[in-house]
């Protein structure tokens, strides 16, 4: 892409034997192999306009049993919701302050929705979309996971010796205790078997690993090679924890008994989410240049990319769901480009 800007800027000012040159050293320092092939593991099947929403669009959430999706949209600050039977935009929370990260819970239809700009977890009830409690957190709220076998939320936010993960006792609507961390907390995992939680701190080029019962990080692995660890994902059975970096854009698998690297393949720029396809063995890296990368898992040590989907600018953001396989992706309203939700299909693998 590169390349074929730089040629075209200067097509019409140049001879053939001076474009033939900048081709030469537009290939040597920007390479000159074939683009990523194009991948069937996905297939987009619908578009769902986010009608008047603008700028970036953070984290999304999906509520199965009423068939909804929800979509922190940061910079329009609101909470959007998209009936997904009738994929269309049906109502949305207004007045929110930088809303990033999202968390549904399905016993209670509670949803945990994390205010950047207020310091704050706020939780609503998801069919009245009411406030039902307010946690005050910090500078920064980031990403919510929510933990059911104790009915708790972990949100990470704060920056530098203030970074931390808050625990939230749902029952109570309240900070019951808070983990701290080195640096400003990215994307993090919870163990569904075990007691670890796995945190990217870019801040400090490493994964922080949790012992969730002590409340203390109890290793630190660092990204060698790569910074900018932002997305994650976990599978948990066969050991691998799946790690995004941006400078340069690579995906990294680390074995989760030892913290080791075993795995280093090129990705899509820009990445803010991964999500592990368990069925179909596959990984998928979305990215804000616009792409979907999909990786094949031959077993927990090996790995091959099988190509990309082509998105839109800046959909970095997505959510993958198990049942009924789709992978939801947000499209901010850059440019002449709407803001929308693009619905794949993923294929079943084998």
């Amino acid at each position: 892409m590169i390349i074929k800007l730089f040629v075209g800027a200067l097509r019409a000012r140049t001879g053939s034997g001076l474009l033939v040159l900048i081709l030469l050293v537009a290939c040597v320092l920007f390479g000159c192999g074939p683009q990523t092939k194009q991948t069937s593991a996905l297939r987009r099947v619908q578009t769902i306009p986010l009608p008047e929403v603008e700028g970036r669009i953070d984290h999304l959430a999906v509520d199965l049993a009423d068939g909804r999706l929800f979509v922190a949209a940061l910079e329009n600050n609101t909470l959007e919701v998209v009936d997904l039977t009738t994929g269309k935009r049906v109502d949305h929370v207004r007045g929110l302050q930088e809303p990033q990260g999202v968390a549904y819970v399905p016993a209670t239809h509670r949803l945990i929705v994390s205010e950047g700009g207020a310091g704050s977890a706020d939780i609503y009830d998801t069919r009245s979309l009411k406030l039902v409690d307010r946690v005050e957190l910090g500078s920064d709220p980031d990403n919510v996971r929510y933990d059911p076998a104790i009915d708790r939320a972990y949100v990470g936010y704060g920056g530098g010796a203030a970074s931390a993960l808050g625990v939230i006792d749902l029952k109570t609507g309240t900070k019951v205790s808070v983990i701290k961390l080195s640096g400003h907390p990215e994307s993090f995992q919870l163990e569904k078997n075990g007691e670890r939680i796995f945190v990217n701190v870019p801040d400090s080029g490493a994964v922080e690993v949790v012992n969730r019962n002590k409340g203390t990080v109890v290793a630190t692995w660092p990204i060698k090679g790569t910074s900018e660890n932002f997305p994650m994902a976990l599978d948990e059975a066969d050991h691998c924890l799946f790690v995004g970096t941006r400078s340069p854009a690579r995906l990294l698998v680390l074995d989760t008994e030892t913290g080791k690297t075993v795995a280093n393949l090129g990705s899509v720029g820009d990445a803010d989410d991964i999500f592990y396809d368990a069925k179909a063995k596959r990984i998928y890296v979305s990215g804000g240049d616009g792409a979907i990368r999909v990786f094949a898992q031959k077993d927990a040590d090996h790995y091959e990319s099988l190509g990309e989907v082509s998105t839109a600018a800046g959909a970095r953001t997505s959510l993958f769901v198990p049942k009924p396989r789709r992978l939801y992706v947000a499209v901010p309203d850059y440019g002449s480009q709407q803001a929308a939700i693009s619905v794949y299909e993923a294929g079943a693998g084998g």
